[in-house]
This record gives C-alpha cells, structure tokens and sequence, in this order.
C-alpha cells in the first residue's frame, strides 16, 4: 500500500512539475501564435510587454496572458491610439495551442480584459478606425473557415474598469462611456442561443454640442437570444436603471449590411412621482428614499426603425405627471400642483425632424405659481426656440423646497410674463429681425452673498422690459456696504450672452450719492498684506465677454484714503479694456481730468493715461498720491497751487498697481502763489548751508513752469528758472523713482554780494560795466532725497569774474591807445622831432599796457593773480567756506 501511495506522490510530483515547466517551454511557439494571429486578422500596429502561459491557474486548461496591449491605427487615423489594455488573458484547451496555420481555427472558451480604453471613430469622410479586420483574397463567397481566424465557444467574459469614447464627425455625436465592468456567460456555438449580461457604467453623451446626458450611471441586467445566423439579438427580460429611475424594456436588434434594424419599446414600471426624481442625477436630487410624494409620473418610450448613415429611428418618448407633489423630509417647504407633459418626437426618420416639447411645466410653492412652456425643433441644425414664462417665485423657498447646494445665498421675489421665439444662428449673429422678445420681468428685495464680495449686495428694485432688439432697464435700485447705486439703461443680446458665446452689450446711466470702491472689493484685495485671490502667476481680467458703455454721476466717490466730488464721466469697457472718457472730478481743493484706459488683454495688464489737475493744493496731492510723489518728491515741501498735465503710460502689477520701472510719458508743472516749507526737509537745509546768502523761505515760485519726461524708473526735469530778489537760478537734472537725485542748479550771483575786497577791486576800475557783473556758481545735488549732498562749484566763478575785470580793463587799455596813436601820427607828418619823441614814449606806453594786458608784463601778471586770489577768497566767504590767514 505504501508502494502505491509512493507511486501516486511521485506521478502527481511529475505532473506538477511538467505544468510548472511545460509554460516555459512553450513560451515562444505562444508570442508566435499570438501575433500570428493579430497579422492574421488585423490591419494596424500592435505592440505588447510580453506574453506568458500557465497550466496550474485555469487547470485543465492553458491560461494565455497578454501585458500592455496597444493597437494604433494605419492611415487615416495614422498614429492615433485605437485601444490600450493593461491585461488581456483567456483561456483554451491545451491542444489549441500546438495547432498551425493551416489546421483548423483557434477555439478560445473565455476572455478577460483589465483596464481597457476604447476610441472609436468616424471622420467627416466616413472612415471609420475600427474598420481594421483584414480582407481575405479569397472568392467573394467564403466559407466559415476561410472567413474566420478563430472561433469562440465562450462560457464567460468579463471586462473590468475599462473606458469608452465613440465620435461621429458626421452626425456630431459624442458618447463618453466610464467605469465600464461589464461579464456575460453564454455557450455560443449554435444558431440560436442565450447571452446573460451584466453591465455597470457612466454614461455621457451629445449630439450636435446638445449635453443629454453627463456622467449618469447606468445599470443594465439584460438576457438577450442570439439568431446569429440572421444577426438578430431580441432582449427577452431585461431591466436597466439611469440615475435612480428603473424601466423595463422590450425588442430587437438585428444587423443590416449598412444598417442597423431597432424595435425597442420602455417604460418605467412603477408610476409614482418618486421615478421623477429617480430621474435626476443624484448628484442634485440627493437621497430621495423619504421623500414623501403624491401623484403620478409615467415614461413611455419608442424606437423603431433604422440607423443609417441618412436615417434614425422614429421616436415617440413621453414624460408625463398631473397634479403631482414632493416634500423632503428635512426641508420646511413643499412643492405641489405639478404638471408635466413632455414628449420627444421624430415621425419621419430624419434626425433633423427631431423636437422637443414641453408643453406644460408648472409647479406651486407656497403661494407662487409658476408655468412655462418651451418647444425645441430642428435641434440637430440650427435650433427653433419658443419659450414662455408666467409667474412669480420667492428664490428663498428654492433651497427650502428642494436640496440645492449653492454657492450663494439667494432671497428675493422674482416676476415674469414674457414670450421668447428665435432661432441660435439669429443670437449668433445679432438678427435681430428673427427674435421675438416681449414681456416684461422684476425682481425685488433681491439680496446676494458670496465669498467673492465683502457686502452682500441688496437690489431693492429692478424691472426689465424685453423688445426683439435689447432689454430695457428701466429702473434699478441697490445698496451694498455704504454704497448705493441708481441706475437705467439697455442690455443687447441677452440672450445670446446666456445661450451662445456672444458679448454682453449694454448702455448704462449710473448715478450714486456715496460710492466706496471697497465695498466691491474682495477682503483679501482690499487689504494687500493677507493672501491675495490671484495666485502668482495669475492676475486680474476685465472680462471679455462685456461690450458696455456706463455713464456715471457721483457725488463722493471713496478710493483708498481719497474723496473725490462731483465724479462724471463715461467707462467704456469692450475687447478686454476698460476706458475712462471725459471723467472729471473735484479734490485737492481743485480739479481733476482723466481720459485713459487698462488693458488686460496681454499676459501683462497695461495702462495709459491722461491726467490734468488745476487748482490742487499741493500739500495734500502730493502727501496723497504716491504717483505724484515719485514723480516729484521735493513738491510735496511746497506750499500753494499746482496745474498740471501728465501723460504716462506702462505695465500694472497683478494688484493693479503701476510698475514704476516701466512707466513711460512726460509732465508740464505750472506753479502758484507757492512758497516753500523749509523746515520739513534735508533738502532745503544742506542747500542754504551751502548757499548762505539765499533765504529759501523767501523764494519766488510763482508762475514756476518747468517740463518732465519719465522713462526706465527715471524723472528728467528740463531747465528750469527760479528767481530770488536779483540772483538768477537755473534747475536741471534728474531723479529716480527710489528717490535718487543728480540736479544741479547754477546761481548767478551778483558781484555785489563778493563781499569788500572785491568791491574795492571793482571801485577802481570806474565804469558803469561793473554793475552787471555776475558770478555764476554751480550747486551739484546727489544722494538721494531722504540723505541729499550738496557741492558747490568756486572755479567757474572765480575764473569768469577775473576775465570780465580784465575784459573792462583792456577796453579802457585800448581806447587811450588809440588816442595816443592819432597823436603820434599827426606829429610824423608835421615833422616836428619833439612830438616824435613824445609819441616813442607814448607808444611805449601803449606796448607796455598791451602787453601787461596780454600777459607779457609781470607786474601786471601778478597784479591780475592778486586779484583772482582776492575773488576766490570772496566767493569762499560768500559760499560758506573760511578765509586762510595771510601768511
């Protein structure tokens, strides 16, 4: 007995160990089957990692596994990705696999597929990429065996979290299968005979940019017979649920050559208005097992007929509830007296003869009543709309009644009674001839919250008039924080704002008592130093969407820390721009003008303006705004009035600020009745403990005109003069917007302010030429304005005073030369030897004088450097520098 155990161990020890090995053997003539196979039957690209063979895991049978299975396309869907597969496997008898080409097909009796993305396609030429099973070059009448690669015989199949997309240019249908798992079994071998399905998946689908549905799941348990010889595929009992709602349908399918035979009946089969609310996603219908409901609800479907490429089925889909009511269990309100009656129609076969109609859609909440009717036609081309609304609704009780999640709190009573009929293409192009709008619509008490606003914004009053061309506002009432906003105006196109992606067009008069900007900020901008609502690569949009002219009057307007009065003006806002038109205001005791514009439809937000102030007290401008500040950081010393233009344009930041460093554009600066506060700046103070004999405080300003250009972060200033009593000053230079100064100001000095010594000096020369004299002395201005330095310039004076005192001289020089001359002369021709000689001495006289003007006279020499010693001494006094010590 122990022998035969013994026996048996070591058979079954073999026999393990021949399954454990035979695989590896095997391993090849497998990859060769498998891409026999694919070349065999397939015209397209295939790739895969690998391909392995087990005995042990579907025992008696081989188990055949296929990694990362890829299947690109030919031309002309050339390089696209047809289906990717993680994992495919199936199972055969072991004696499948040692068969050749030329024996009988390939019997596989089970597949599994893991992961799988399926495209399929249909171009605007018909091609279709799943057009990819090879043609045989046999006759044109084939045999089963000639027509087949291999056969099933297929007792289950399973695909698991796989993944569907179907697009059909020519039709302009889309359908987006997800979370595909989906298992049969069946024994497919006879004529006839049964395939028993289970399917779950979400389902999205379009046809003609038309969503109908979007990601609902979908459930299907369906028992379908097989008539494979007729290609007919009758579903016998069969039960599906979309969303939450179950139906039951009924029919056939049978393939055609070119088409595609449909008989399908359905409904849902219980008729509760519960199914109703089965119907909506639950993402928005919620749980609704305790909802309670009255009334109720029916669907009836039918699809018969074919599916070609010029024809659909016809279609007759009802949806249909009377006199229905919900209430869910946590909410206080109720919905009732509902009344539905819906149909989808197609009579003829055309998919452009199918339409909508929502003939009645009514509802009650509380006391408000609410009715509509819509109809929808030539949907699949350029779509009919008929539209009316008549009724009131409290948006407060929306969320009481049913459970909405919104972003924003909406309250507020809501009235309509209007008619709309039009077709897309007459939004699309402003034909305005073909939209028919009439009624009219109110809202009142209306107050909206949100995240994105500090305020709720309170509407007390609005009522809109609609006409074929614009909708008319006629009277708008509102108030958020302090703000309070009156206005009227036109909308154009609404509708194909609403419904297309055409521009908002409308004219405004807005008019406002107290307007406060930061009311219609958002927290995080109205205070820069928390967490911004744009990220840091993202900033502030005009929309572009708005096409609008608004014409505003205010009495105070409230921005940052300004008061600006009597605000008027136009806002233009269209192609991303915003731009301001005659805008005008009071502040700074003054007046204020403003055209100009902010773009933001660059990556970088831009900006251009046009700024004329007349009468501003410079004190508070200047303390007030930061961009006159850079612009001129001294001003804001001065004291009195300021006109001014300035022309700048540049780059914002993402707060909408100015970026200083690419502000370009000039100024013209006029000053009046302006005097200086010295006491407030460093400036002022090294500038008269250089200049001793200026008072700054006593500087006349008035009628001070001067030029600015600004470009890459810097202020030029061109020359400028000032006057003090009788010292002309000319100002010139730079600065940047960090505040860094290069100006020099160049005083000409009279010389009676060089003190005595120069004064005696100028004393014996004796002419009247000497009291124009000037000095004029150079004041460089560097450092920056918080920490100034100020060096002054001796050389140029003290060398320019010397040449006008020895220019006086010589000129005096020269003229009694040339009376000694005439003299001289008058003597030769009278021969008289004694005047000659008088005239040699005369003549001498003359050289010496020349000469110790010219230079060739050492006493003279050194007589001018005694002078230009003494100048130099004087001016030093002047400029607060010590006289030496004579030695």
């Amino acid at each position: 007995m122990k022998k035969v155990f013994k026996i048996i161990g070591i058979t079954l020890l073999i026999i393990i160990a021949l399954l454990i090995a035979i695989p590896f053997i095997f391993q090849g003539q497998i990859k060769d089957m498998v891409k026999r196979v694919i070349n065999e039957n397939l015209n397209a690209k295939v790739e895969f990692s690998d391909v392995n063979l087990s005995f042990l895991q579907s025992f008696p049978q081989a188990h055949v596994n296929v990694n990362d299975l890829v299947i690109t396309n030919f031309d002309p869907f050339k390089d696209e990705t047809f289906a990717s597969i993680k994992n495919i496997s199936f199972t055969m008898s072991i004696t499948e696999l040692l068969k050749t080409a030329s024996e009988d097909p390939i019997v596989i009796n089970s597949i599994y597929v893991n992961e799988a993305l399926l495209t399929l396609k249909t171009d605007k030429f018909g091609n279709a990429n799943y057009d990819i099973s090879k043609e045989t070059e046999n006759t044109p009448v084939e045999t089963e065996s000639e027509s087949a690669a291999f056969s099933l015989n297929i007792k289950d199949y399973k695909i698991t979290n796989s993944a569907l997309t179907y697009i059909d240019e020519t039709s302009k249908t889309i359908a987006h299968i997800t979370e595909l798992n989906h298992e049969g079994n069946a024994i497919v071998s006879t004529e006839t005979s049964e395939l028993d399905t289970k399917t779950r998946a979400n389902i999205s689908f379009s046809l003609d940019s038309t969503n109908y549905l979007s990601n609902n799941p979908v459930k299907l348990d369906a028992l379908i017979n097989l008539d494979l010889k007729n290609s007919k595929y009758t579903f016998k009992d069969n039960k599906a649920v979309i969303n939450q709602l179950p139906l039951e349908f009924h029919g056939y399918v049978k393939l055609l050559e070119d088409a595609q035979e449909i008989d399908i009946t359905f409904e849902n089969p219980g008729s509760t208005f519960k199914d109703f609310l089965a119907l909506i996603p639950e993402a928005y219908s919620k749980n609704i097992d305790g909802v309670e409901t009255s009334g109720g609800f029916k669907i009836k479907g039918i699809a018969k007929g074919l599916i070609s490429e010029n024809t659909i089925p016809k279609l007759n889909i009802s949806f249909t509830s009377n006199n229905a009511a919900f209430k869910y269990p946590d909410l206080p309100k109720r919905v009732e007296s509902i009344v539905i009656n819906t149909s989808i129609k197609n009579t003829t076969g055309n998919v452009d003869d199918t339409y909508i109609d929502i003939n009645t859609l009514n509802f009650k909440i509380d006391e408000d009543v609410f009715k509509s009717s819509t109809s929808l036609k030539n949907i699949t081309k350029n779509m009919l709309v008929n539209a009316n609304i008549d009724g009131a609704l409290n948006l407060a009780n929306i969320t009481k009644a049913y459970p909405l999640e919104l972003e924003n709190t909406l309250t507020g009573i809501f009235k309509a009674k209007l008619n709309t009929a039009f077709d897309m293409n007459a939004l699309e192009t402003n034909a305005y001839e073909r939209i028919k709008n009439n009624g009219s619509a109110s809202i009142s008490d209306f107050v909206f919250s949100s995240e994105d606003i500090v305020n709720p914004i309170h509407i007390s009053e609005a009522n809109m008039t609609f006409s074929p061309e614009k909708v008319s506002l006629s009277n708008f009432k509102a108030k958020t924080g302090d703000s309070d906003l009156n206005a009227n105006g036109s909308i154009k196109n609404l509708l194909g704002f609403l419904l297309s992606d055409n521009t908002l067009q409308g004219n405004f008069n807005v008019n406002s008592n107290l307007f406060k900007v930061s009311d219609f900020m958002t927290e995080d901008e109205a205070a820069p130093t928390d967490n911004k609502t744009t990220s840091d690569d993202e900033s502030l949009k005009i929309p572009a969407f708005l096409d609008c002219t608004i014409n505003a009057d205010a009495k105070t307007v409230v921005y940052d820390n300004l008061n600006l009065k009597n605000v008027k003006g136009a806002l233009l806002i269209k192609d991303q721009q915003a731009t301001l038109k005659n805008m005008t205001s009071n502040i700074f005791d003054g007046a204020m003008s403003i055209n100009g514009n902010v773009s933001t439809k660059n990556e970088t937000p831009t900006f251009g303006f046009d700024l004329g102030a007349n009468g501003f007290d410079i004190a508070k401008s200047f303390k007030s705004l930061e961009l006159l500040r850079n612009l001129a950081p001294v001003a804001k010393l001065l004291q009195g009035k300021l006109n001014t233009t300035i022309n700048l344009s540049g780059d914002l930041d993402q707060e909408f600020t100015p970026n200083l460093g690419t502000v370009t554009g000039k100024a013209l600066a006029e000053l009046l009745t302006t005097n200086i506060n010295k006491n407030e700046g460093e400036l002022f103070s090294k500038l008269e403990g250089a200049l001793s004999f200026i008072d700054f405080s006593k500087l006349d300003l008035k009628d001070l005109k001067t030029k600015l250009s600004f470009a890459d972060g810097k202020v030029s200033v061109k020359p400028f003069d000032l006057k003090y009593q009788d010292i002309d000053i000319t100002v010139s230079g730079a600065h940047g917007f960090d505040q860094t100064l290069e100006y020099s100001a160049i005083f000409n000095v009279p010389a009676k302010y060089l003190g005595s010594d120069v004064n005696r000096l100028i004393g014996k020369i004796n002419d009247r030429d000497v009291d124009d004299i000037t000095v004029p002395v150079t004041a460089n201005i560097g450092g920056s304005y918080t920490s100034p330095s100020v060096k002054t310039d001796l050389t140029s004076g003290v060398s320019n005073l010397t040449k006008q005192l020895i220019e006086i001289e010589k000129q005096k020089l020269l003229n009694k030369g040339k009376d000694e001359v005439k003299s001289l002369i008058g003597n030769v021709i009278g021969g008289n030897k004694a005047k000659t000689d008088s005239t040699k001495q005369q003549n001498n006289a003359v050289k010496d004088a020349l000469g110790s003007i010219i230079g060739g006279n050492k006493t003279k020499t050194d007589s001018t450097s005694n002078k230009k010693n003494t100048v130099k001494d004087a001016l030093g006094g002047l400029f607060g520098k010590k006289k030496k010590a004579s030695k």
